[in-house]
């Protein structure tokens, strides 16, 4: 394959991963591409709504947001976003993205030079095909984003995921926090009981509220519970009678609220998942529960607890389990309100896994 090192690009589209995490996960691509080109024009091309996560960041000039197409309008929708494309000129596009689709709408756009990683039967849409990396399932996601650079020159960086708040949208999240009581002499815990991808990525709800009780015991903790429309009953019913510090917040807020009340908690507990990213991403002290995924892979990049049997069935990456769900069981509400008490004190390293 030809290396691009030296190519002078001047106006360059990154297709970001769909996925909450995912997309997080693939900010320090930007970064590095910022540093490479720093004339260049970058276009982040993401779905919507997840796109909204990019609204703030210095390193984009501009966000090609779309949606996902139902069955009636799928064909005008992919031909609008094809003649987005060829009207953009872009002389390079990155695929973070494995899928075909993604591909062929880069290769109908018209972007001039296309680099992807090889896979899904995708080669010949691609002018710069890379292998995919041997040891995939044995590195961290954002190091296999950014591997995928090495073919422009850019060797792999220690940048780490990152998002951007303004000031408007923090000081609005601490004004709906204060409405509730809380101010910085308390304690906030962040607590995301959810995970889009199914049911085997998540604790069981009963001991999300065990351990919910257990903080609460503390006058000086304030608990907010996060999460979308889908699990906004599951939230209700974890919370239900717990009290007044309580703040249920499930479906809403948007991504962008989301991140900026993350952002304010002292630590935010909560299965593998987007908040999971988002609060690794802003800084925010993580304790992370794993199941049905992998922890060397999806896990927090710069900081967190995670906590993770390693039964001889995980990772499965298995939506739903098709036994005995052992994984999460043998997680104990006990051991998860005594990382956080510890997180809170500050007493644990980062990047600590509890694995026993």
């Amino acid at each position: 394959m030809r290396l691009l090192q030296g190519t002078p690009f001047k106006n360059i589209i990154v297709r970001m991963p769909n996925w909450i995490g995912d997309m997080v996960m693939a900010t320090p691509v930007l970064s590095d591409l910022r540093k490479t080109f720093p004339e260049a024009r970058i276009t982040a091309m993401c779905r919507a709504p997840v796109c909204d996560l990019l609204k703030e960041d210095p390193e984009v000039d501009e966000l090609f947001c779309f949606r996902k197409s139902s069955s009636f309008s799928r064909h005008s929708d992919k031909k609008n976003i094809i003649e987005k494309l060829r009207r953009g000129q872009y002389d390079l596009g990155i695929l973070l993205t494995h899928s075909l689709s993604s591909a062929w709408w880069f290769w109908q756009g018209g972007v001039k030079t296309r680099l992807g990683y090889d896979c899904n039967g995708r080669r010949f849409l691609l002018s710069h095909p890379v292998p995919l990396p041997e040891n995939i399932e044995r590195q961290h996601l954002v190091l296999t984003y950014k591997m995928l650079l090495e073919p422009l020159g850019i060797s792999l960086s220690d940048t780490a995921p990152r998002l951007f708040l303004s000031d408007k949208e923090v000081n609005d999240a601490q004004v709906l926090l204060k409405q509730h009581g809380v101010n910085k002499q308390r304690v906030l815990v962040g607590i995301n009981p959810g995970a889009t991808y199914g049911s085997a990525k998540c604790w069981l709800p009963e001991r999300f509220r065990e351990v919910a009780k257990k903080l609460l015991a503390d006058p000086n903790v304030y608990l907010v519970f996060f999460g979308d429309q889908a699990t906004a009953p599951l939230v209700k019913e974890i919370c239900l009678g717990l009290g007044p510090r309580v703040i249920n917040l499930a479906g809403l807020t948007s991504l962008r609220e989301v991140a900026a009340l993350i952002s304010l908690c002292n630590v935010l507990l909560t299965n593998d998942s987007g908040p999971m990213h988002i609060a690794d991403a802003i800084g925010t002290k993580t304790v992370a529960l794993f199941g049905s995924t992998n922890e060397i892979v999806t896990g927090p990049y710069r900081s967190g607890v995670v906590i993770h049997k390693h039964v001889d069935c995980s990772p499965c990456y298995q939506r739903t389990c098709p036994i005995d769900f052992r994984c999460m069981k043998r997680i104990e509400a006990e051991e998860v309100y005594q990382t956080i008490q510890q997180v809170l004190k500050g007493s644990k390293k980062s990047k600590l896994h509890i694995t026993a």
